[in-house]
């Protein structure tokens, strides 16, 4: 014989659905977050590859660079700094949306997002030195 389980009353529904909808908001903050990530890694590494694409033609001498405002070595840079403040901004944003979701539900899982924000914050960074320091 099968157990019939008693229904839930009306405040434990209720109870239930709020706690689904802190899950969702701090999945849905995830994703965000995510998004920025995907973001800045296509901005650093478009700016590294021009960078990196234009310092091997005039290596080769195939072209010579004028002297313009806006090298390719200045676009590319710009590109990763783009990227790179993008992803700050979103993770700082991805900080304080957690830390005041926290402070309504305490039951929010840790998410490995962040230390992938991290991860490719680092690249950035060593991405932009690199590009930096090598004329």
């Amino acid at each position: 014989m099968s157990e019939v389980k008693p229904e839930k009353s009306a405040n434990e529904l209720a109870a239930d659905r709020t706690d689904l909808a802190y899950e969702r908001t701090a999945l849905a903050n995830d994703r965000t977050l995510m998004a920025w990530v995907r973001t800045a890694t296509s901005l650093i590494s478009f700016g590294f590859t021009i960078y990196k694409f234009f310092q091997e033609l005039v290596k080769s001498q195939q072209i010579e660079m004028s002297q313009r405002l806006l090298t390719p070595r200045i676009v590319g840079m710009i590109l990763i700094v783009t990227g790179f403040l993008g992803l700050f901004l979103g993770f700082l944003q991805y900080r304080i949306d957690m830390k005041r979701l926290k402070a309504s539900y305490n039951n929010i899982p840790r998410s490995f997002t962040p230390l992938i924000a991290v991860l490719v914050l680092l690249l950035g960074l060593m991405l932009f030195l690199a590009a930096l320091f090598r004329q």
